[in-house]
């Protein structure tokens, strides 16, 4: 998985006044877990802009004053409910030999035939899915691979399993599936009320014709 640097320095003071400072200051007062004491760090509001604002997922490396290099990967955001500014950060610690959970995009590939031929259209249920590995095997994304979806077919979690990371879904969780389009159903609704508009002509005129032949016999008596 690619990662992204974060330069920080080491925080003296983590009271309100000091975190008012560093933000009135483009920096983001930010905490590392997973190692024991939580690291209180900040870093500049820019260097986030690739962490937070993408659909990729990433780990980061943690720079720190003095040369210290963490990795690490983001836990939680919090934002300013008005202006969206980042308030704060929560990282997590890695650790080689130790798995973490992480939220890893989902890449669709292929050309379901339902959609091509059936005039289906594809419907994404997960664009994300939370899985569980060891740090060397967090993939950049998970492939969702479309190519043998028919109408109404559904692709599950189940069939995106792998060795190297665990899904923390059910299997039965639906990751794509191809539905029948809004302008068919349309199609279909427009053809059953024309179907019964015949099927109502029809019957008028058979029983228009039935009509005119009872007075015919009455005249011959």
């Amino acid at each position: 998985m690619k990662s992204i640097t974060i330069k920080g320095s080491k925080r003296e003071s983590v009271g309100k006044v000091a975190t008012k400072a560093l933000r009135n200051a483009g920096k983001v007062p930010c905490v590392l877990y997973g190692g024991g004491e939580p690291l209180h760090f900040s870093a500049p509001e820019l260097d986030f802009s690739k962490l937070v604002y993408t659909p990729n997922a990433h780990t980061v490396v943690i720079e720190l004053e003095g040369g210290d290099k963490i990795n690490a990967i983001l836990q939680d955001i919090q934002f300013h409910p008005l202006s969206d500014k980042i308030l704060h950060v929560d990282f997590y610690r890695l650790y080689d030999g130790k798995e973490v959970s992480m939220d890893i995009p989902v890449k669709v590939e292929g050309a379901a035939p339902g959609v091509l031929t059936g005039g289906g259209v594809l419907s994404r249920n997960k664009r994300k899915l939370r899985i569980k590995a060891l740090p060397k095997n967090l993939p950049d994304f998970l492939i969702a691979n479309i190519s043998k979806l028919e109408l109404g077919n559904k692709l599950y979690t189940s069939e995106l399993k792998s060795d190297d990371y665990t899904i923390l879904h059910p299997d039965n969780t639906v990751v794509c599936q191809v539905r029948t389009s809004r302008a068919s159903m349309n199609l279909d609704d427009e053809l059953e009320t024309e179907e019964g508009a015949e099927d109502g002509t029809e019957e008028a005129v058979e029983g228009k014709a039935q009509g005119e032949s009872t007075p015919e016999a009455g005249a011959e008596n």
